[in-house]
Order: C-alpha cells, then structure tokens, then sequence
C-alpha cells in the first residue's frame, strides 16, 4: 500500500493578490530543503479553460511547463522556488473541471445519473488534487481567489471533504488574510481577519494556521488577539512582511519557526531545512557589489506582471554575478528614430522581450539596430529573435518588404511565417504542436535544440551539443533565408527540426536572438545561461 501523502491547503481572505502564492512556495521550500518530497497545485476558480486566451492586461504572464500547459502565473514562482518542472497536472481551473465532468456525461461514465456540483463536480476537483499528490510526502494546494468568491465554493468545498477523508493527522489549513494598518488611527486592525475566518468556518473548515499580511511587524499582544478570536495556536500567527526581495520570505518564515507547527499538526519529525545557499543568494539580492543597466523594451512596461518570469530570472543571474541589475523600463511604442539614441545612450545591455501583435514593433526594431550598430550587448527573446532577423534582413541584406506575415500578410520576403507553412512543407511528424481554442497552432512546452559547436550559445551552455528549452509562438522564423543570413554574419547557431531556434552575429561582443523562452527554466539556485550569459556581457560592457 502507497504512503498516504499529506496535504497542506493554502486559502486567502479580505482581498486578492495578498500574496498566496508566495506563502505557498515559500512553504513547500522550507519543506523541500527539509528532505520532503514536496509538490505543489494552484487550483483556479475562473471559468477560463486556462489563461492562453487571457490579456496579460487581464491576468498577467501566461506561464508554461514543459509538456506545453498554459498556466496561472503563480506555478512560475513554485517552479522557482521549488527547483523542479511541473506539469498542467499542477494548475486546473473551474473552466477545466467543468469540461471534464461534462465530458464524462456525455461519455455516459455516469450511468444516467443525474450530474450535480456535489458530488460530481467536488469529486472531479477532489481526484485531482489526489493526482497531483501521487508518490509526494507533501503537496501544497493553494485555491486562487477570495474566501467568499461565489465560484470558490467548489473547490472549498472539495478541500473539506478531502481533509475529512484522510484524517487531521494528514491535513491542515492555512489562511493568510491582511491585517491593514489605519492611518488616522494609528493601528493595525483585526477584524478584516476575524470576518474572514469565520467566512471559513461557515463553510466548514477551521483553520489551523494564520498568515498575517500587513505594512508593519505585529505585535505579541495582536498576534496573541488574533490566535484567540480565530481559534489558533500563538505559535500558528505567522507574519508575511513587506520584502526587499519575494525570496526572503521562506527564511523570514523560518525565523519564525513555522515548521514546529506545521510538524505537530501533520505529525512529522523535527524538520531542519538547510538554507544555507537560499541565504546565500539572498544577501547578495539585497546587498550586491556590482550593478549593470539594462534597457527592458517591451510594450507592457506598465504592467510589470506580464514578464514576471523575465524579470525574475535577471533577478536569478544577478543573483549570482552579486549584481543589482537595474532595469530601465522602455515603451516600445515611444521609441522613435529622433529618441533612440537619447533613451539607450546609458544601458549596458539591450533586452526585447517576447510578444504578439504589431503594436510597439517599429520601437524594438529601432532599439535592436541601436544594439547592433553601436555593439551594445543584446538579448532578444522569441518576438525579439524575430525583429532582429527582419532589421538584419532590412538594414544589411537590403531585402524589400521584409517582414512577418504576422503583420504583413502580403509581404513580398517572409522573414517570419506561420508554422502551418512549416508543418505542410516538412511534414506533420517532425515537431508536437497545439491548437489553440482561437484556431492558431502555437508551439508550447519543451523542445530540443542543436547547438553550433563553436558559437556563443555553445559558450554560454558550456558546449552543451543540445539544450532543452520552453515555446510559447506561433510564427517562425522562414528557413529559406538562412543562407542569406549566414553569408552575411547572422548565424544561426541553434535548430530544431529544421526550424531556427537561436540567431546570432558573429562580429559583435553578444547578440543573440533565441525562439524559446528562457526565463520558464530559471531559477534562484540555477540561473538560465542565456539570461545569464547577457547579464555578465552587459556586467563586462560597462
């Protein structure tokens, strides 16, 4: 008979982006370097399907795992902290639960039954949970939203039941809520708190652990106020504290001895985590000896969220160069020929980051020529390997109308195209893709590539001959003008099935242009080696 694994479940209360998400990673850490295999689940209750169709404008970076899941946001930052890929086994919504029973109903598996939200859609939930837990000491399951959500409900409800099956020794909850400080007078406030425990216990399930956020340390006496109206144990208040850095806070729970609790509840040895190296990395995030600029060009510099993982991974490269990176947000679409040289004249290093549509494109066209002409360190990735090929093509192969087709239909040299035209000239076999509920087919999740021996991403992958690394597109950069590239000093130094991964200029200190998305395998304790690679020729160009 298999283990019984245990599960720690993570709600939120008061309001949204309180930072579960963070609380939840920072556990499942503490737990992992404790020697526990550990995993962890972001439950949804959106109705989306999943969040590919989303607005970053709406709900921030779409995330992908290696078997090609378009996820919450939240699985990059267990992905980060946890060291390890996860899978779409580890991110369901509503939208997801509800296609799978009403699938099932069709099916007939019901036997004519009629199909109800309990138990149908709450043991749909419920079986899922328990899948993405098989063969782990431990598995985090954070249910997204606010208690009290409407469409939350089910997967509260599914948490209750799921606890009562497998006995209180195998189970906790933990909530974290805001404790908000009042201004005018002068204190934090409790009832915010209070109000949303006993929303939970209403529903049924008491909480065994509270993680407080606030502007301000908490006193002995609030916390002491806070155990007693919601009916915890003293050493169960945890504070999650405004960070310099989201990776203090495993350790700031650890100071607070979170595991002592946290053990006894769920009935497990005494666990000493080794953070020695977190700790490590951490110092050198708050207090780094070196600095380098780097000019991030993209079109949502408003909403930062959208290249969470991109930021986050400079933060991971930095990390290790013991380097503060500062990045200077640029608009694309207020890049101009009259201001590109004003806006640039003071970074180390040029960044385009990925994207879709034709908005801001004529700005990142205008910063890559920038970086090219005046031998700036650059880095772009997907959309930013794309434009890079069409400036080369435009500036230095002299080809008339070259453009993608994504923004140019009937444009006369196809520099980029759909990977339809691929699929229908090179065959099906030759590369997985997804079809996208918007009738696109985007590449997704993880692909080999071949790397050029003797090229810089050779160099910066330590002569590995094949990486693996992440997709998230649907247009291609067109095979029929490598030669012409090559010829002219863009080599084309990474491939994969015939499709052109990575670009590169020969004569120049490092330009680089990769089709993948680094940023998806970075971590704090191992860096993605382009991010890393750019960070330390943007660190040497100064």
């Amino acid at each position: 008979m298999s283990k019984q694994t245990k599960y720690i479940f993570v709600t939120g209360g008061v309001l949204s982006s309180l930072g579960k998400g963070i609380a939840a990673a920072s556990i499942a850490t503490l737990l992992k370097h404790s020697g526990l295999k550990v995993s962890i689940l972001k439950a949804d209750p959106y109705i989306n399907v999943d969040p590919g169709t989303m607005s970053p404008l709406e709900h921030g970076e779409v995330f992908v795992t290696d078997d090609g899941a378009e996820t919450d946001l939240d699985l990059g930052h267990y992905e980060r902290f946890l060291d390890e890929s996860l899978s779409q086994d580890n991110n369901f919504t509503t939208g997801r639960v509800y296609s799978a029973v009403i699938e099932k109903e069709r099916r007939g598996d019901y036997l004519g039954k009629t199909i109800q939200v309990i138990p149908h859609i709450v043991g749909e939930i419920v079986d899922r949970i328990k899948k993405a837990g098989e063969g782990k000491d431990i598995l985090i399951v954070e249910i997204g939203g606010t208690v009290g959500d409407i469409e939350g409900l089910p997967f509260l409800e599914a948490i209750r039941a799921l606890r009562s099956e497998v006995g209180r020794k195998n189970a906790m909850n933990v909530h974290l809520t805001l404790v908000p400080y009042i201004k005018v007078a002068g204190e934090l406030k409790t009832k915010p708190t209070q109000h949303s425990v006993g929303e939970l216990r209403r529903i049924g399930i008491t909480p065994d652990m509270i993680v407080c956020r606030a502007e301000m340390p908490l006193s002995k006496d609030l916390k002491e106020k806070i155990a007693m109206s919601c009916g915890v144990d003293r050493n169960c208040v945890i504070e999650s504290p405004d960070s310099a850095s989201i990776y203090q806070i495993p350790l700031s729970f650890l100071n607070q001895d979170i595991l002592t609790p946290i053990a006894e509840i769920l009935g497990l040895n005494e666990l000493k985590p080794d953070m020695k190296m977190w700790d490590s990395l951490v110092k050198r995030i708050i207090a780094p000896t070196k600095e380098t600029t780097i000019a991030f060009v993209g079109k949502y510099v408003d909403l930062k969220e959208s290249y969470k993982s991109l930021t986050e991974s400079i933060i991971h490269a930095g990390a290790t160069l013991d380097t503060r990176v500062n990045l200077k947000w640029c608009d694309s679409e207020k890049i101009e020929e009259n201001n590109v040289n004003e806006l640039l004249k003071d970074v180390d290093g040029v960044l385009v980051a990925g994207g879709f549509g034709e908005r801001g494109v004529s700005g990142k066209i205008l910063a890559i020529k920038y970086a090219r002409e005046k031998k700036v360190p650059y880095l772009g990735i997907c959309l930013g390997m794309q434009l890079a090929l069409i400036e080369f093509a435009r500036d230095i192969l002299n080809l008339e109308g070259a453009n993608s087709i994504e923004f140019d239909k009937e444009c006369k040299n196809p520099i980029i195209y759909l990977i339809d035209s691929f699929i229908d000239s090179h065959g099906k076999e030759q590369i997985r893709t997804h079809k996208s509920p918007l009738g696109g087919t985007m590449r997704l999740g993880s692909y080999e590539c071949d790397v050029k021996p003797g090229s810089l991403l050779s160099k910066i992958y330590n002569g590995s001959k094949h990486i693996k690394e992440r997709h998230r597109h649907r247009f291609e950069a067109n095979p029929k003008y490598k030669e012409s590239f090559e010829k002219a000093g863009m080599m084309i130094s990474g491939s994969s099935n015939g499709l052109i991964e990575v670009a590169e200029l020969k004569d120049h200190p490092f330009f680089i242009g990769v089709q993948f998305h680094p940023e998806f395998t970075s971590r704090l304790t191992k860096p993605n080696p382009t991010i890393l690679g750019f960070i330390k020729a943007s660190l040497d160009a100064e």
